[in-house]
């Protein structure tokens, strides 16, 4: 289908030059829409989300107007190739006419050429026709009417659209494009952003956020059964197979949050949010790492992979709903660092006292809300009132940092409970010296609620705690302690 857009912009001045006609996805945008859109659907309306497959068997057209009609993207927001964004302002300047052609829904491409005011025409598929291939080929010769146009795109499908075209321009191209592009027509220029660096890839894993996972480790030491090689080397296994699977679960989330991400002033810099790693790979590395952890959790035992299992199960059912409900979402990740230590006690074949568990649960909740308070910082900072996809008011911010306080001193209460436990007797030849941790815990606490009350906290406090010169000597110190009391 054909949208005029002259009434928007007229060209100001005739240009020698023919049309330049643009593909949109992986082109001018460094994302698929299409995709984008379905995940967007699966974020907002889970059930809609289960038609897919229903609207893919009458065709693919009819698939992306069902998926257009039923979600809004934001253009403005969008990943665009600056390099070309740039030349198409220049040759709209100069005059020259720009037409947007895409395979995507005529109602999404709209959305982008209203957006950017350049295009005069946009061509793109609707309800029964999919605009890609050949079918792209006879709209753009029949907007031209059969004269000479020059085409910009990036993908194997534009092999059957470049020959015809009186120059070339390759966009970010896939792999083996532009050497086939050169052997079929006169390619004027390449646009290459810089392409996704394995740093890019380490980002999207979030391979830091794996220091969370030595929390399965903490049931082998305080049941103090380090000594098993077996229990070691079961635990160790199981910490990479929570890993991989974390990093699935962690990459999933980003793509449901595109929108969101992209409006943050941090966030915005992931490689999904920016671009710079394709939303089709990483859905391809959602399903790979998820696939490579879980037949690793098997390896370890039964008990490990159903506490896996429960961990993905949970954090899906986070990054789809649950993270759109105040304090819900606090301690649903409060419950998941919880879900960690009880999947090491599982994979150690140890039992995990209720000690641990309640000291464990007071703590995260504690760290969930200071993450809470630091974004919520970041946005007051920013001259914004609320968050956006979740029920957090700026306004909040006295409420939640009262909450996640008392939540933080609970747990060293726990902790000093615990130390007048049989346990500790039994356990530890000087449990006097184990008093030494409640104010060492007492001051970090205080410490992060300081820091983020300050707003100098990086919105993880894990990340912080590793950063910050205090937060390591405080560990380092309560190291000292448990082995003075060993």
């Amino acid at each position: 289908m054909q949208t005029e857009f002259n009434r928007v912009q007229p060209v100001l001045q005739d240009s020698p030059l023919p049309p330049l006609v643009v593909d949109l996805d992986g082109c001018l945008i460094k994302t698929d829409l299409l995709i984008e859109s379905c995940l967007l659907l699966l974020r907002e309306n889970l059930f809609s989300a289960l038609l897919l497959p229903i609207w893919l068997l009458r065709g693919k057209a009819y698939l992306k107007a069902e998926v257009a009609k039923r979600v809004d993207i934001e253009a403005a927001l969008l990943p665009y190739s600056p390099s070309l964004l740039q030349y198409l302002r220049e040759q709209r300047a100069a005059g020259r006419k720009l037409i947007l052609a895409t395979a995507s829904n005529q109602r999404l491409a709209a959305a982008v050429a209203s957006h950017l005011v350049i295009f005069d025409c946009v061509l793109a598929s609707d309800h029964s026709q999919n605009l890609s291939g050949e079918r792209k080929l006879a709209a753009i010769r029949q907007v031209c009417k059969g004269e000479d146009f020059d085409y910009a795109g990036n993908a194997m499908i534009d092999l059957k659209i470049w020959p015809h075209a009186r120059r070339a321009l390759v966009v970010n191209p896939h792999p083996g494009v532009q050497t086939a592009a050169r052997r079929q027509a006169l390619v004027e220029r390449v646009f290459q952003d810089p392409p996704a660096t394995l740093k890019d890839y380490l980002k999207a894993m979030r391979v830091h956020q794996w220091l969370k996972n030595l929390l399965l480790f903490v049931p082998l030491f305080t049941a103090h059964a380090w000594r098993d090689g077996t229990a070691v080397t079961s635990v160790s296994l199981a910490f990479a197979a929570f890993s991989l699977c974390a990093s699935s679960t962690y990459i999933f989330n980003d793509l449901l949050d595109l929108p969101a991400d992209r409006a943050h002033p941090r966030k915005c810099r992931r490689p999904f949010a920016a671009g710079s790693i394709p939303v089709a790979r990483g859905l391809m590395m959602v399903v790979l790492l998820m696939l490579a952890g879980l037949a690793l959790a098997a390896s370890v035992n039964l008990p490990f992979l159903a506490f896996l299992l429960l961990y993905v199960v949970i954090t899906v059912a986070y990054s789809l709903h649950l993270k759109t409900y105040v304090l819900i979402d606090t301690m649903v990740l409060a419950g998941l660092y919880t879900l960690r230590v009880m999947a090491g006690g599982a994979a150690a074949a140890v039992l995990i006292s209720f000690w641990l568990l309640a000291f464990s649960m007071f703590i995260f909740l504690s760290l969930a809300m200071v993450k809470r308070c630091s974004e919520l910082k970041l946005l007051g900072e920013a001259g914004k009132l609320a968050t956006r996809n979740r029920d957090y008011r700026v306004s909040d911010l006295p409420g939640i940092s009262a909450m996640g306080t008392a939540s933080g001193y609970l747990s060293v209460l726990v902790l000093a409970l615990y130390l007048q436990s049989p346990d500790v007797v039994k356990h530890y030849s000087h449990p006097e010296a184990l008093w030494l941790l409640c104010p060492l815990f007492l001051y970090w606490i205080s410490r992060m609620w300081l820091k983020a009350g300050r707003g100098e906290m990086h919105d993880d406090p894990l990340v912080y705690t590793v950063l910050d010169r205090a937060s390591r000597y405080v560990m380092v110190a309560s190291v000292v302690v448990v082995v003075l009391a060993v």
